[in-house]
């Protein structure tokens, strides 16, 4: 037997609207074809959809039970074609991120909840992308957007430029380093450095300074949690190096000292990568902008 959409369309209007007459012209088709679609079913059933005496028509037993599946199907059918059209309208989709910047996440939460508001119906979430390959992760469609400071050339991938920030040496008040006006790879000859627990190609202190210098600390103390990492260095456990973002409330504190790398600094940029086909998405080019004003926002701060 061979159902069609059309099919429970015609048995639920004629239940609702208790006659051919009147189903036909809410289903806008001719009476006289939706009579044949109708024999053309019963036929097909080898069994009678209607009790054709009655007035109003009514369902017959087996009618009851196509109606049971019309009712089942043709709610899942209109929520489908409801979702398809905000995809083609880019107002629905899914946005898994995947971040390979672990201090991101201080400034991703405000970015995430004024686009939740704004695109209610983008399915959201996060992945830590330094617990698995992100961008291939990406091409693969397992994720969708990753916030890295690392571009490649990667085809049918496209990075897009969030913000730039600066890395940021960060020691305790009482710290000797405390008394340089910034500081060199040889100032962390002897030092304890307390990172976040990723690979050191993923740290602008060692990508940035460290192993283009060949200097090696006299310890480094992995920590997952930024606060927990402000907190050793303000007990002068160790010094660390973060992203300007992070540390901006804590340099007005007498506990830290902050200080740039180097004379001239250590400039890094963050960027969005997405596949090229979405990167044009209302939602992706959405989010990105509530990126870059979130930065701005900071910045200024």
């Amino acid at each position: 037997m061979h159902i069609e959409f059309r099919h429970l369309r015609t048995i639920k209007a004629i239940h609702e609207y208790g006659g051919v007459a009147k189903a036909a012209d809410q289903l806008n088709i001719t009476q006289s074809a939706l009579s044949h679609q109708i024999k053309a079913l019963e036929d097909q059933a080898g069994v009678e959809l209607f009790v054709r005496r009655s007035k109003p028509m009514k369902l017959s037993a087996a009618g009851m039970r196509l109606l049971r599946l019309a009712n089942q199907v043709l709610p899942q059918v209109e929520a489908l074609a409801a979702e398809f059209e905000g995809l083609r309208g880019g107002s629905t989709g899914r946005m898994h991120i995947a971040i390979e910047c672990h201090a991101c996440f201080e400034w991703l939460f405000p970015v995430l909840e004024a686009f939740r508001k704004s695109w209610p119906d983008v399915d959201v979430d996060i992945r830590p992308g330094l617990a698995f390959d992100a961008l291939p992760a990406l091409q693969k469609e397992e994720v969708d957007l990753v916030v890295s400071s690392d571009p490649e050339d990667i085809p049918g991938v496209t990075f897009t430029e969030l913000f730039d920030y600066n890395a940021v040496f960060v020691a305790s008040a009482a710290h000797p380093l405390a008394k340089k006006p910034y500081v060199d790879a040889e100032d962390f000859r002897g030092q304890t450095l307390i990172t976040y627990p990723v690979e050191r190609s993923r740290l602008d202190v060692f990508s940035q300074l460290l192993i283009p210098a060949k200097v090696e600390p006299a310890a480094v103390r992995q920590v997952e949690l930024t606060a927990v990492i402000l907190l050793l260095v303000a007990s002068n456990r160790g010094v660390s190096v973060l992203p300007d973002w992070v540390v901006r409330e804590v340099k007005y504190s007498s506990d830290y000292v902050t200080r740039p790398l180097t004379e001239n600094g250590v400039t890094r940029r963050l960027y969005a990568a997405t596949r090229t086909v979405d990167t044009d998405k209302p939602f992706v080019a959405e989010l990105i902008r509530l990126a870059r004003q979130e930065a701005q926002r900071l910045q200024s701060a």
